[in-house]
């Protein structure tokens, strides 16, 4: 079991203990999600799958964060906003950009990377080894300056 799956399980056994029920509802959320794909994909998760659910649901909540703002539903956007507090806790520090773009630099230069035609290989390897610890949006953009110039 990863130590990230261990870590959710025991966070919520503390979060029934202490009668928290709001974190005890995300994180049971997380935990199914996790057991669904276990079961549809007949593996063991690592912590770096289970990164990719916990941002696939920090991706979701700041889009309904959007919706309910142009509702009008403040409660539920601050209920929305708590969630991604916790469920970011999970995730490692993220990086800084210019972290990101020393990464997707050397990446470039490893690769011989010129240009837009071999974005897909520069995102692919930079995707690898930064993880989750910078958005998508982030190292598309950075890739995109890096091989422009």
């Amino acid at each position: 079991m990863s130590d990230l799956k261990k870590r959710l399980q025991n966070d919520l056994k503390d979060a029934m203990k202490q009668k928290d029920t709001f974190k005890r509802d995300v994180i049971r959320y997380v935990m199914s999600a996790i057991k669904q794909i276990e079961v549809d994909e007949r593996k063991e998760l690592s912590d770096a799958d289970i990164e990719a659910i916990l941002v696939k649901q920090i991706k979701q909540r700041n889009d309904s964060i959007q919706q309910f703002r142009e509702g009008g539903r403040d409660d539920l956007v601050e209920k929305n906003e708590k969630e991604i507090q916790i469920l970011k806790s999970y995730l490692p520090e993220p990086m800084s950009e210019d972290e990101v773009r020393e990464i997707i630099a050397k990446i470039i230069e490893e690769t011989g990377a010129q240009g837009m035609k071999d974005m897909g290989k520069v995102m692919g390897a930079a995707k690898s080894k930064i993880g989750s610890r910078a958005e998508g949006r982030v190292i598309n953009q950075i890739a995109k300056e890096l091989l422009n110039s």
